[in-house]
């Protein structure tokens, strides 16, 4: 079959979204837990019935976080009132209890922190970015900062309406300093008012942090070439929802592409590793299990697919890659599909294990047409992150990007030069990263 007639047979492909459903028909797919077990074994059949070749799971261990009950009251003496709030615990929180008055600190910037007394204080912060910043401040930046002030906690108010508390890890696969959870907007609202007015609150975490095991799935296309592209995307989620965008629709879109390229007669002329991966949300865990596993000198370059497959909008991060770049702004070019391109390297998804020992690396990602300022969330990562917000339409136009895309980097000639990881290292620092990776943890030991 001509790639022509393969790409029109994606129209009428319901497998990756028959995929997507079992997946959140699952109760979750939080790391280390049975839900992720089972999605692995899922995926693991959706890619043999693709045409990959080879496929196994491969467990490795890990650190498994389970939440337990969480409680956060609010006092204001001056008015005699006290208010009991809901409340989301974050992955790798501990478990403790604390109380200690709250401090609002805004958007959880380093300046605001700075600014602020949080020695023996809860910190409240919303998860957005300020509006007009250059790069985007992430949960482990606002919390790692916090707990070097001296905070006793952290508390994340969701910047987007809807009572939804949000939820992501602290940290990169350990315990966090301190406890941190997440509370709607509507709660944030209320608990900066109360801070203002000298609020102390109470909060009881619940939670269990012990050694576990995940599950990568991993697999073969193309000819058994020295050389390999990597093609991954992330099969758990948060446990709060379904985790049908983050990343649901990232699976889809990996097995409609595979779908597609195994229909395309000599239409690879370079092996492609497959990787469906756990344990992403709490902190890279199956991409490094994965990179331990992989040569990157033989690695042409990584395809990660995450975000996509939620908006048609379109979004690749080449992460300091010219070539990379243009490669994909020539496949959408002849779809006439819309696309946004952005070089800035970041290191919170599953090419960066890879991408800082030089492996080219392309995120395919996507945002609402109305979405503004740096990676808005949206539903992900809160209980509304389920299956009616995805589109089929969307998924299967990304899986033949994704396909098309891979086509391309598979082709003789058109490996893409190595990025210098001095480069990676040097253009984060421009950006301001470091600070907030090394709060977080995850700043490489050998930079």
């Amino acid at each position: 079959m001509d790639i022509d007639r393969a790409l029109g047979r994606a129209w009428r492909d319901d497998a990756p979204w028959d995929l997507l459903t079992r997946l959140c028909e699952l109760d979750d797919r939080l790391g280390g837990h049975p839900g992720e077990a089972r999605a692995a074994e899922l995926v693991g059949d959706a890619l043999r019935d693709a045409g990959v070749r080879d496929v196994e799971t491969r467990p490795f261990e890990m650190v498994r976080w389970t939440r337990g009950r969480t409680d956060l009251t609010v006092r204001v003496p001056d008015r005699d009132l006290d208010r009991q709030f809901e409340a989301v615990a974050l992955p790798y929180s501990p478990a403790g209890e604390v109380d200690a008055p709250l401090v609002d600190v805004g958007h959880g910037t380093p300046e605001e922190i700075a600014d602020a007394d949080l020695r023996d204080r809860v910190a409240l912060a919303s998860t957005g970015t300020p509006a007009g910043a250059d790069r985007r401040i992430h949960r482990m930046e606002k919390v790692g900062q916090a707990a070097d002030a001296g905070a006793a906690a952290f508390v994340f108010a969701n910047h987007a309406p809807g009572q939804l508390p949000p939820t992501g890890a602290l940290r990169f696969g350990d315990a966090a300093a301190i406890p941190g959870v997440g509370v709607s907007a509507e709660t944030g609202d209320w608990l900066r008012e109360y801070a203002d007015a000298g609020a102390s609150v109470s909060l009881s975490v619940a939670a269990e942090t012990e050694p576990g095991t995940s599950r990568n799935v991993v697999g073969h296309l193309g000819p058994d070439t020295d050389d390999a592209i990597l093609l991954v995307a992330h099969l758990d989620g948060h446990d709060v929802g379904e985790a049908a965008l983050d990343n649901g629709c990232g699976v889809a879109v990996l097995l409609g592409a595979l779908r597609i390229l195994g229909h395309v007669e000599s239409g690879l002329e370079t092996r492609v590793v497959v990787a469906a991966v756990g344990s992403e949300e709490l902190g890279l865990l199956g991409s490094e299990a994965l990179a331990a596993d992989l040569d990157p000198d033989r690695l042409r370059a990584v395809v990660n697919c995450d975000g996509v497959g939620r908006f048609r909008r379109l979004r690749a991060l080449t992460h300091t890659s010219d070539a990379l770049t243009d490669l994909a702004a020539g496949v959408v070019d002849d779809l006439n599909h819309p696309l946004e391109v952005s070089e800035r390297p970041h290191p919170y998804s599953d090419h960066w294990p890879f991408l800082r020992r030089g492996v080219p690396a392309i995120q395919l990602h996507s945002e609402r047409p109305d979405d503004e300022g740096h990676w808005e969330r949206g539903w992900t990562h809160t209980r509304a992150d389920t299956r009616e917000k995805a589109d089929v339409r969307t998924i299967r136009e990304h899986a033949m990007v994704t396909a098309l895309l891979v086509r391309e980097l598979a082709s003789d000639g058109r490996a893409p030069p190595r990025v210098d990881p001095a480069t990676v290292r040097e253009r984060l620092v421009e950006t301001g990263a470091k600070p907030g990776m090394v709060a977080a943890g995850i700043w490489p030991d050998e930079w």
